[in-house]
């Protein structure tokens, strides 16, 4: 089963890095957050992806160009030019990488992807977040409805802590719990080709007409993760990454 993520966006609130790489290749522990979440789908046994590249596109093509020999020993021999390589680490990953537009809109990328997720149920991301989700058990859950779409709903941790009171006086108080409140779309879905029915154009985002229509039909079902989801919108989410990655045990690594 593939596994599209979309890589293409500007990532404007997160000008500080993005402005030479695009959001998918901001580092977390010395590795891109793309490299995290194709880790996740692989630790699950997914292991053939699909990248739509837009913006600074070039810097994800030359990573996996020389993910190889960046992990590997080399042997060069400078008369012949013959390059071997030994002792890799390289995952086994099959990687696609489609240019999709600069300026192309979610729904847009993932119609150009078409005819490289194949005719049968493929997975969908983006390539900003993460999360601990059973990707084998969102899979079943999707089979099991037999609908066109399947959304992973997540409750993200409120911005604030809260607190209640009685009268003027805090009874209780929480450091930034997950909102008892509203669900939100957390990526990490799962669809059938019948989805591509409802796309169109370029100018199409996944999240508004396309998704809404689903809805409409009955076809858009939702997965409630209860678990960690982390999305990394500005240099506040990468940092709370890095230290949550720094500290050893990072909910997402199941590998």
């Amino acid at each position: 089963m593939k596994v599209g993520i979309l890589c293409g966006g500007l990532g404007t609130r997160l000008s500080e890095e993005t402005v030479i790489k695009p959001k998918p290749m901001v580092e977390i522990g010395g590795y891109p957050i793309l490299w995290h979440i194709m880790k996740l789908y692989a630790s699950a046994g997914f292991e053939e992806f699909v990248l739509a590249l837009g913006y600074k596109g070039e810097v994800i093509k030359d990573f996996f160009i020389n993910y190889h020999p960046r992990s590997s020993d080399v042997t060069v021999k400078l008369r012949t030019g013959e390059v071997d390589y030994h002792n890799t680490t390289a995952e086994d990953f099959t990687v696609r990488m489609i240019e999709t537009g600069a300026e192309t809109m979610t729904g847009g990328r993932l119609l150009r992807m078409k005819s490289y997720l194949g005719n049968g149920t493929f997975m969908l991301t983006y390539g900003d977040g993460v999360c601990d989700v059973d990707l084998n058990r969102l899979l079943a859950f999707h089979r099991a409805h037999g609908g066109l779409a399947t959304m992973t709903a997540v409750r993200p941790p409120a911005r604030f802590g809260t607190m209640r009171f009685d009268g003027d006086r805090v009874i209780e108080f929480e450091e930034k719990p997950q909102t008892g409140e509203g669900w939100i779309n957390g990526g990490f879905f799962v669809l059938e080709p019948g989805v591509f029915d409802y796309l169109s154009s370029d100018a199409d985002i996944l999240e508004k007409r396309p998704l809404e229509n689903l809805a409409r039909d009955g076809q858009l079902h939702a997965y409630r993760h209860e678990g960690f989801w982390k999305c990394m919108d500005t240099v506040r989410d990468r940092n709370v990454l890095e230290e949550i990655w720094a500290d050893g045990n990072a909910p997402w690594k199941q590998w």
